[in-house]
């Protein structure tokens, strides 16, 4: 056989297909660079960068809005991308990046796009555990190659989460603003379907009402519809009649800003979630594109520039 000739002509690995395919010494110095680092790792991570900076980038206007969950689709994005190429350039930094970018690729569920309908979070994860568990065949012998310095990745893939995480400015002036006082027993609100545009939590804050201030979360948008829209009150007290308001559908534009002290819904009707002034969402924002189904949330205050509703109704009792 030939492959039992210790010298013949195809006991090399790649010979049979460099005596088959053109350019065989390219595709040999190819393959001699891609065996002294983690290349299917990096090439992961690059895969699902950029189909995370590919979704709120693509043409589809009625699914996706580029506000802030599509920036920081991007930042995850890049990021992922930045993290394969120093698998690539610098191997020996592989675990310290592998872990930043198995963190930023867990992130981008809640902070992007679903990560990005969950393709380019599960390539991060992949190429984020083949990076970690690579090793080289061979150490390098001294001398041989220049090395990166190790403590660039450090320092990059670090920042990049932190930006990431940090509220935007409009957001904390925002949640520092004053209020107007609200009711002492915070409305309840049901609807069957929310989606909002542009949705961001800006922080917690104490709201004023008759009976000592209320925390609430401050969530700000762009714009938000609601479907099947519920509101039950209690003025002045919680033994007071009950009043109901009641829309086929209800849509706030311009400056939408919610005082919340329970939100709870279903993201795309399949995962539940419930936040809380005391469990906010990491990072807070919530991708543009994603709906919420099965609302139940207690609201302290709403201000919005116009509110639009269709088949509205208003009844009294207790």
């Amino acid at each position: 056989m030939l492959l039992s000739e210790p010298s013949g002509e195809f006991t090399r690995p790649g010979a049979w297909l460099d005596a088959r395919l053109p350019w065989p010494e390219r595709r040999r110095a190819f393959r001699d660079w891609r065996r002294r680092r983690p290349f299917w790792a990096g090439l992961l991570l690059i895969a699902g960068g950029l189909e995370l900076v590919a979704v709120p980038l693509a043409p589809l206007t009625v699914l996706i809005s580029l506000g802030l969950g599509g920036l920081a689709a991007l930042g995850i994005g890049l990021a992922l991308v930045v993290a394969g190429v120093f698998l690539w350039a610098a191997p020996h930094t592989r675990h310290y990046v592998s872990v930043n970018a198995l963190l930023l690729s867990v992130l981008s569920f809640a902070a992007t796009n679903l990560g990005g309908f969950l393709v380019g979070m599960l390539l991060g994860i992949a190429g984020s555990a083949l990076g970690f568990g690579w090793t080289p065949e061979s150490a390098p012998e001294k001398g041989t190659r220049r090395k990166w310095p190790a403590r660039a990745p450090a320092v990059v893939l670090p920042l990049c989460l932190l930006a990431l995480l940090a509220p935007p400015r409009e957001a904390r002036a925002l949640a520092r603003a004053e209020v107007p006082p609200a009711g002492s027993v915070p409305p309840t609100i049901t609807a069957a379907r929310f989606a909002p545009e542009g949705f961001t939590v800006a922080g917690v804050r104490e709201v004023p009402t008759a009976d000592g201030p209320v925390r609430a979360m401050v969530v700000r948008m762009d714009s938000a519809s609601l479907t099947d829209y519920r509101l039950r009150t209690r003025d002045g007290s919680r033994t007071a009649g009950q009043l109901g308001l009641t829309a086929r559908s209800l849509r706030l534009d311009g400056s939408v800003t919610l005082y919340l002290t329970r939100l709870r819904g279903c993201v795309q009707g399949a995962l539940c979630l419930t936040f809380t002034p005391d469990r906010l969402p990491v990072p807070p924002l919530i991708p543009p594109l994603v709906f919420l189904t099965d609302i139940e949330a207690e609201q302290a205050l709403v201000t919005s520039d116009t509110i639009e509703a269709t088949a509205l109704g208003l009844r009294a009792g207790r």
